[in-house]
């Protein structure tokens, strides 16, 4: 029979027993963290103080600091959660670290306790100390500053700086220079001086580096004469810096001469300089140049890496051609530099931008067999490409691909995916990508959502789009202007006009600035719903509100009113418009051109075509579309074969007319199948057009017109084709 299990032996409950008890154990050569656990209940931030300021510890630091994280791990008093009590042992212990040299593991413990630390309760501490504790030293000052700076909070570590100036401590010049990353530089700068801190190189190259990426470049020479006056000469580095900041500023003639001033100096240029001068020829399109760049590498004996060639293919595929990009590639091979991830993406990008899917995906898996990983923006691309394209179904499949992998989509492509499923009419499966795209990790915007609600209102569902609205906005999600626009577009097409007059109301309660979108769109919706009135008193009360209308706006209202068949009032906003010097396009006079045309008034309607030639507006294929219609129907077919004929002349046709054969030429609506008869005689002139006898064809047409015989309006396609062809056959022969 087995015996049974002793019991551990229960710890001493006094603390100085409890203090020996672990201390010994800590000392001992075999510590493992099981033989503090019965301790667990009886400590307290105090004991666990009176650990670490242990003599017989001392000169154990590595064995402190697991305690400490032992501690904060199991002792509910102790975690990260109470700072305040955590405080005095973190300061003891980094007394410990600092006199070891620890710095590396004192930094580390700092930066893990301020990114906690809400209520900056070390910060206060740092600045004015407890007289239980010592006064922080002149390391911990030191590395606190970079601790902060490291976290993005450079106002905290500027009053730590400034402490150490009232101490009169003397911060490390690393300090010093961490510190001018994030802070008014010169002014910094000038107080190093007062505690007899010498800038050095590093210094000015790192105030440097900040003004360049700020674009503050005036401030640039300033600051290398203070430099030289200083006597510290420029290096290699301070050159680098210039030269990046020139060219991201587009500088490149100053970008030139910094190399010249380099080589004037003594200072080669190395192959970093040249890779950013490359680049910023490349982003300017100055191709020719960036090759001559790499050609005079090339004789200084600086060998072109991976970087230099990936920049000049995505050059030459930006703004050359792809042959030389190719060649690059080719050259690379040879020349035993080996493409990276870069080099990959840059060439999917470019084939996902010429539409080349199957290339595309074959770098991919020829990148996979050279050992190289796609990274995200290598899916990303893809999925983009794919959605361009229409393979929707590859686009979901390299989506889940992403998953597998454990890689995150950016949100512009997520947004594309939404918008091609809602393209699609498949929205169930974008609503199932919108709500799971948290638990995958990827950022929801108003973008995300809005897509969504568009589909909604074109598959007709208002009820499902608002309760998308109300879910966006309960999520905190606060949508823009063209969101609200999208929505008041939906309840506008939707004939829901008085409801997007709600939203307009709701967003101004925002506090969100309604633009020209907004106010056309629901003008428009007014018109659409046939309340012409309603839409003008809307526009009237607009512009006392600051509402400046546009060229869309007048559109819109004419359409509007042609539309219920105000034709007079339409011409009569028109002259309006003109005379108050207004801007008109194209569609203002063929909205005009279609309505009079449709009333018979074909002499009022030359007579706007006129006016659109002189004023160099048209006429277009719609132009001619509406008066053709309008000739024919007269049964003026000289007058419309004389029409086609012009349209060839000034090029106004093409060889082969695109529109559809079911189309209307005048108003680009689709047309019911025609009766027999119709058929019937469209095969006839058909017939006699692929015969070559135009003119039979014509007069079969000009018979049907005359007899009022509803004849296909795609007749006119067949017999434009036909006269265009008999003209160039015309012009051959002269």
């Amino acid at each position: 029979m087995n015996s049974p299990p002793t019991e551990s032996p229960k710890p001493p409950l006094k603390p100085p027993q409890i203090i020996q008890a672990i201390t010994t154990i800590l000392t001992s050569e075999k510590t493992h963290p099981h033989s503090l656990t019965p301790f667990i209940p009886h400590l307290t931030p105090p004991l666990i103080l009176s650990v670490l300021s242990s003599k017989s510890l001392a000169s154990r630091p590595t064995t402190l600091l697991s305690f400490f994280r032992w501690a904060q791990d199991h002792v509910p008093t102790f975690s990260l959660e109470n700072p305040t009590q955590t405080i005095p042992s973190l300061l003891r212990l980094l007394a410990s670290l600092f006199s070891h040299n620890k710095f590396a593991d004192a930094k580390s413990l700092l930066v893990k306790f301020i990114a906690i630390d809400r209520r900056h309760d070390l910060h206060r501490s740092l600045l004015q100390p407890a007289r239980s504790l010592p006064p922080p030293s002149k390391a911990l000052l030191d590395t606190a500053i970079g601790a902060y700076v490291q976290l993005g909070r450079p106002h905290l570590a500027v009053q730590i700086f400034k402490k150490m100036k009232r101490l009169r401590l003397r911060p490390n010049l690393l300090t010093c220079n961490t510190l001018l990353n994030s802070l008014d530089a010169m002014e910094l700068l000038n107080q190093m001086g007062e505690f007899d801190c010498q800038a050095d190189n590093v210094t000015y190259n790192t105030i440097l580096d900040a003004l360049c990426k700020k674009g503050q470049l005036n401030e640039v020479r300033d600051l290398l004469m203070d430099m030289k006056n200083r006597g510290l000469l420029p290096n290699r580095n301070t050159y680098n810096i210039l030269v990046y900041g020139y060219c991201k500023m587009g500088w490149l003639k100053e970008a030139a001469k910094v190399i010249e001033l380099m080589v004037q100096n003594n200072l080669l240029p190395d192959i970093w300089t040249y890779n950013m001068l490359i680049n910023g020829f490349c982003n300017e399109g100055r191709i020719e140049e960036s090759f001559r760049l790499r050609n005079e590498m090339e004789i200084l004996k600086l060998l072109p890496d991976v970087v230099t060639y990936n920049t000049l293919i995505n050059g030459c595929l930006e703004w050359k051609s792809s042959s030389e990009a190719f060649k690059l590639l080719e050259e690379m091979r040879e020349k035993g530099v080996k493409p990276n991830e870069f080099t990959h993406n840059i060439m999917i990008k470019w084939y996902c931008k010429e539409g080349k899917m199957d290339e595309a995906s074959n770098t991919v898996q020829k990148m996979e067999e050279s050992g190289l990983l796609p990274d995200r923006v290598t899916y990303n691309t893809l999925i983009n490409g794919y959605c361009k394209v229409g393979n929707l179904a590859e686009a979901l499949k390299t989506m889940n691909e992403m998953g597998m992998k454990r890689l995150k989509m950016d949100t512009v492509t997520l947004n594309t995916v939404l918008h091609n499923l809602c393209g699609e009419r498949k929205l169930n499966e974008a609503y199932k990508l919108l709500t799971s795209a948290n638990k995958r990790g990827y950022i929801v915007d108003e973008v995300s959502y809005g897509t969504l609600i568009v589909g909604y209102f074109k598959d007709e569902n208002v009820d499902k789009a608002m309760i998308l609205w109300d879910e966006m906005k309960e999520k905190d999600i606060i949508p823009s202007i063209v969101t609200y626009n999208s929505v008041i577009g939906g309840f506008c097409k939707s004939g829901k006009t008085e409801q997007a007059i709600t939203k307009l109301n709701e967003l101004l309660e925002n506090g969100l600035v309604p633009d020209e979108t907004t106010y056309n769109t629901i003008i428009h919706g007014y018109c659409w719903e046939g309340n012409v009135e309603t839409a003008f008193q809307f526009h009237n009360k607009m512009v006392e509100n600051s509402f400046k209308p546009d060229v869309f706006t007048c559109n819109i209202l004419l359409r509007g009113l042609c539309r219920e068949g105000m034709l007079e009032k339409a011409l009569k906003l028109f002259d309006t418009w003109i005379s108050k010097g207004k801007t008109i396009d194209a569609v203002t006079y063929n909205t005009l051109i279609t309505a009079l045309c449709k009333e018979g008034r074909l002499e009022d309607a030359l007579g706007l075509v006129e006016e659109m030639e002189v004023k160099k507006l048209g006429p277009d294929n719609y132009t001619y579309n509406a008066v053709l219609g309008a000739l024919t129907d007269a049964g003026k077919i000289k007058e419309a074969e004389d029409l086609m004929s012009k349209m060839v002349e000034t090029g106004k046709c093409s060889e082969k007319l695109q529109m559809d054969e079911r189309q209307d030429v005048v108003t680009g609506e689709t047309l019911d199948e025609s009766d027999s008869s119709s058929i019937a005689y469209s095969e006839q002139i058909n017939e006699l057009c692929a015969e070559g006898k135009y003119k039979d064809a014509m007069h079969i047409f000009g018979e049907l017109t005359q007899k009022g015989i509803a004849v296909n309006k795609s007749i006119y396609i067949t017999l434009m084709n036909g006269l265009i062809k008999r003209r160039k056959s015309t012009s051959k022969g002269a």
